[in-house]
């Protein structure tokens, strides 16, 4: 059953699609002829009735016609003679209407209308002599009004109808044309009106198409019967012939001495010898496809064994420091293929300072896995000496740079946060804006200024910042698969949809805060496969070193008549804490550079308040003084420091007493938050 549904398949073809051709050839070919046939046709008949009218209104006695449209006319020799006329011009030459008449704007005037019963004309049907018919009761159309209209138009400037006033209605289908009778003046006095009856063209053209299809169609179909037989013969039964062939070869499962033998003298046959080729060359693949089957579930063996590897090398157990409670981190790394260039780490540098890293490597599957576990382990080992974030890329840069022939490049984003006082301080290679969320506020990008990708350029420099993190504060940072991610349209997933998801996640903890963006996306693409690997890192604050020191605040007029009131407040809190005498003039000295600043400066020229908040920490025991002021924004630790190797003279003024608090104090910090410049030191005591 099958055998002959294969043999059946090809022939219906060629049947169906030559029918459809000649079916569509014979309706053009008739078509075609009908509209040409049918123009010259209209053309000659417009030209007849044209040139009969203005021959017979040549013809006529002018004379005659004033006699005929004067009173009692149709008394007249000449009414008699002209009707006579009239009535043999319309029999001679088969004309359907054939009348004289004068028009006015209004209405037409028979004067006479010409009727020969032999022709089949109905004598009750005739117009009397001077019979006053209106446009408006003639016509059963808006379209045979306008005929009428233009009619007169041509009547009133004493011409003729060029072509024909063409009439389809109840009536019929005619052709009209007019002339006038003009007199000694040129002015009009009356019009020979000849009307042609076309409907019998039209029934000839309509015979005239049914005959041309019938003789189309039967010409056609001889055509393509004769035509599927020589397809039968040259084309479908060698196919037929090379697919039972094949069918029995799938069945047997044998190719060796399995060839076909046609003999066409075309394509046909040169696709049975590729067919016998086939068959001696698909034992030897059969061969090889058994060895690269086992080759490749080996391979997949070992990238599966890689795929592991990789993911054991990236932090994976969570919590990941149980011990810690200033804050919780989580990760994620989704690669596009079995193994990735992304990664991310986290560790402590010491006991004060976590090192975040997250990049990724140019490129995919194994070359950059390779390139990835050499950036990995230099930026953790560089990171770990204790540099700072800026100085752990340079070096990396310039060693990952050394034999780099693949020229592959590492974009990597990596941050030493301070545990005990929340500050982070980090350097960019290229990579993309870290976003973070405040405790009071919502994810934004923090754009930070790039320094180039490493492995790009030797000896490269990068850029360090700091950000203050507190309690409640998120840091969500990530790669450009996550960006970058795409639908089945190729729209972009974007940092403005990744940024509506982590908002939309609300106050959540890191882990849920990454399967939340995560599911976005994958949302998002919905299908499409992904194409590159997404890689994600957060960081959530808990507590800050000094959030459990109890602060004592005072808040006084920025004015420097309040220094004495500020330095006393100061001192109450370092006596009671037994602070040493040197610890607490090196304090004092900077309280009054700071608190003059303020005074100088956050307001001018107008008055404003500031607040100093005083705390001891143990553990080392730690002075902890904080300035907050409502002024202009400030940031001294971004002022340069002064030259103090240049003379007194040679210096620009200012800069020694922000010189002089960086130096003495162990820590200085600056934010401003909430519309306030808000400024820390440290002094341990």
């Amino acid at each position: 059953m099958k055998k002959r549904r294969i043999k059946m398949r090809l022939l219906p073809k060629f049947v169906v699609s030559l029918t459809i051709l000649g079916v569509v050839l014979s309706i053009f070919i008739s078509i075609f002829s009908y509209v040409n046939t049918g123009k010259y046709l209209e053309n000659m008949y417009a030209q007849r009735v044209v040139f009969g009218a203005k021959s017979i209104a040549t013809m006529l006695s002018v004379d005659d016609v004033k006699a005929i449209i004067a009173p009692g006319g149709d008394q007249t020799e000449a009414y008699t003679r002209t009707v006579n006329l009239l009535n043999q011009l319309k029999k001679d030459g088969n004309i359907t209407f054939l009348s004289l008449t004068s028009k006015d704007a209004d209405s037409v005037t028979f004067y006479i209308d010409t009727c020969v019963p032999e022709m089949g004309d109905d004598p009750a049907a005739q117009m009397p002599y001077g019979t006053d018919v209106l446009y408006v009761d003639a016509a059963s159309s808006p379209e045979d009004l306008q005929n009428y209209t233009i009619g007169w138009e041509l009547y009133k400037q004493n011409v003729g109808t060029s072509q024909p006033l063409v009439t389809d209605n109840d009536y019929g289908y005619n052709y009209t044309a007019s002339w006038p009778i003009l007199d000694e003046n040129g002015q009009a006095i009356a019009e020979i009106q000849y009307i042609m009856d076309m409907g019998e063209v039209r029934s000839f053209l309509n015979s005239f198409l049914y005959t041309m299809l019938g003789i189309s169609l039967n010409i056609i179909a001889v055509a393509i019967a004769c035509y599927i037989l020589f397809v039968r013969h040259t084309v479908t039964r060698p196919i037929s012939v090379l697919a039972n062939q094949m069918e029995r070869v799938t069945e047997a499962g044998e190719f060796q001495n399995q060839h076909v033998e046609l003999h066409t003298g075309d394509e046909i046959e040169s696709m049975g010898g590729s067919f016998n080729y086939m068959l001696d060359e698909l034992e030897n693949y059969i061969d090889n496809l058994s060895k690269i089957t086992a080759e490749k579930e080996r391979i997949g063996a070992e990238l599966s064994v890689a795929t592991q590897i990789q993911a054991n090398m990236l932090p994976c157990i969570f919590p990941a420091f149980p011990g810690r409670d200033e804050f919780d981190i989580y990760a994620t790394m989704h690669p596009a293929k079995e193994v990735g260039g992304d990664f991310y780490d986290f560790f402590l540098v010491d006991n004060n300072h976590l090192a975040l890293v997250i990049a990724d490597v140019s490129g995919k599957g194994v070359p950059a896995a390779l390139f990835m576990v050499i950036a990995k382990t230099l930026i953790k080992n560089e990171a770990l000496t204790g540099k700072a974030p800026q100085d752990v890329l340079a070096a990396v840069n310039n060693q990952l740079c050394e034999n780099n022939e693949a020229e592959m490049f590492v974009t990597a984003w990596l941050g030493i946060y301070e545990i005990s006082t929340g500050r982070l301080t980090a350097a960019n290679a290229g990579h993309e804006y870290p976003a973070v969320k405040h405790s009071d506020g919502s994810f934004e990008l923090y754009k930070d200024r790039h320094g180039f990708v490493l492995a790009g350029m030797e000896g490269s420099r990068y850029h360090p910042y700091e950000m203050q993190l507190r309690p409640g504060d998120t840091l969500f940072v990530y790669t450009d698969g996550v960006a970058e991610a795409t639908d089945a349209s190729n729209t972009l997933y974007g940092t403005d949809r990744m940024l509506t998801a982590l908002n939309s996640c609300g106050a959540t903890q890191p882990e849920a805060l990454l399967n939340g963006v995560k599911e976005d996306i994958d949302h998002f693409v919905s299908d499409a496969p992904q194409f590159d690997d997404i890689t994600m890192l957060c960081l959530q604050i808990k507590s800050v070193g000094d959030d459990d020191v109890a602060m004592d605040s005072i808040t006084v007029p920025a004015e420097l008549d309040e220094l004495q009131t500020v330095q006393e407040f100061v001192e109450r809190h370092l006596k009671a804490a037994g602070c040493p005498a040197k610890a607490e003039i090196a304090i004092q000295v900077a309280v009054e550079e700071l608190y003059v600043n303020i005074a100088h400066y956050a307001y001018a020229p107008d008055h404003g308040e500031a607040t100093i908040s005083c705390g001891i920490k143990g553990a080392p025991r730690t002075a902890i003084i904080r300035f907050e002021d409502a002024g202009k924004p400030f940031n001294p630790l971004e002022k340069e420091d002064a030259d103090t190797s240049l003379d007194a003279e040679e210096r620009e003024i200012g800069g020694l007493g922000i010189l002089m608090v960086k130096r003495s104090m162990d820590h200085i910090s600056y934010e401003y938050r909430d519309g306030k410049n808000i400024l820390t030191i440290q002094k341990e005591l």
